[in-house]
């Protein structure tokens, strides 16, 4: 982004001046990827969450207000909670449920998980229905070889000590599959976050494709490591999908930067 530009949004959508310039970064950030979400289809009415960590010693993170369409979102009325969901500061939303369930374990525990996401997309959830769940037979789903871990349905997330299994459950693998349910994906930050929710929707979508016109073809252990080393997504030194992420908050700018304010 041009400094002319960054210039014209400071003055159009100036930051509030209780908020400190770090947060409302992160709110602008988390705003934007909620409506890149909206424009890739991967919303479902009100629910599925997306959280980020605020900047600062405090275990405090932002999540979308219960009740407004991520079309809606913006970085005023993102809201801020502490890692119990106890809403931090005044807000005009409450917060759903489930979407602190896990989200607020992981920010806890996990501290390089600076962004969860979560969503309930058609072919995502498909292959969480399926018995035998991902399988790395196609270009994006080579590059999480050795990323996805699953946990079994307990039913809807509102329940604390689910957060806890849900945990236990991901180890150390920034890919959750919630089987029956939806993934889960852990970002050292938003980005990189939506870079992997990326290739697991675009994995999914392509496994899908290809088990309905007869078997897959499977793809060598050593060229799936090769395609791990390989991705770009999972490397700091380019960005770990930066540059993507850039890409679609300037599509949302053009389509409408009210989200900034």
């Amino acid at each position: 982004m041009t400094t002319d530009v960054q210039t014209h949004f400071a003055t159009a959508y100036p930051r509030p001046e209780h908020i400190s310039p770090e947060e409302w970064a992160a709110r602008v950030q988390l705003a934007a990827a909620y409506r890149i979400f909206d424009h890739l289809g991967w919303t479902e009415l009100i629910y599925n969450h997306i959280s980020l960590r605020v900047p600062g010693p405090e275990q405090h993170f932002l999540i979308n207000p219960f009740g407004l369409h991520y079309s809606e979102v913006c970085a005023s009325n993102l809201v801020k909670v502490d890692v119990r969901g106890n809403i931090i500061g005044q807000s005009d939303w409450p917060i759903n449920p489930a979407g602190f369930t896990f989200h607020g374990a992981i920010h806890e525990q996990v501290p390089d998980a600076h962004c969860v996401m979560h969503v309930h997309t058609t072919p995502t959830q498909a292959v969480c229905c399926l018995e035998d769940g991902l399988e790395f037979s196609n270009f994006y789903a080579a590059q999480l070889y050795g990323k996805i871990a699953y946990h079994d349905f307990e039913g809807i997330t509102v329940h604390l000590d689910e957060g806890q299994r849900i945990l236990a459950s991901a180890g150390n693998k920034p890919v959750l599959l919630l089987r029956n349910h939806g993934p889960v994906v852990l970002g050292f930050n938003l980005a990189n976050a939506l870079a992997l929710m990326w290739l697991v929707n675009r994995a999914c979508e392509v496994q899908l494709a290809s088990q309905s016109m007869g078997k897959t073809r499977a793809i060598a252990v050593p060229v799936l490591e090769a395609c791990v080393r390989d991705s770009l997504n999972f490397n700091p030194k380019f960005g770990g999908g930066q540059d993507a992420f850039d890409a679609l908050q300037r599509i949302v700018d053009r389509l409408d930067p009210g989200y900034r304010g």
